[in-house]
């Protein structure tokens, strides 16, 4: 996870450094949109890990209402 947040930060360094050279637009947007995959790819692995570990063991003690919360967390991911 931290190797593909540390390749996500590069990413964002590089868009950084092409608005600094004023470059052609169109090759910004299309970096912008491969960052934003590069961290939608991130928060899937993310929400899979927490769905099979700390969802499962909190049903697993009673609590129902924390699948409210993970309703809640998807939102907010296909918002973007």
């Amino acid at each position: 996870m931290v190797t593909r947040l540390n390749r996500i930060e590069g990413q964002i360094r590089g868009i950084k450094g092409l608005i600094e050279k004023d470059t052609y637009c169109d090759d910004v947007i299309t970096q912008i949109a491969a960052t934003q995959s590069a961290l939608n790819s991130v928060a899937k692995i993310l929400l899979e890990g927490h769905l099979k570990t700390c969802l499962l063991e909190r049903i697993n003690e009673g609590d129902t209402e924390v699948l409210d919360v993970v309703l809640l967390t998807i939102e907010r991911l296909l918002k973007k």
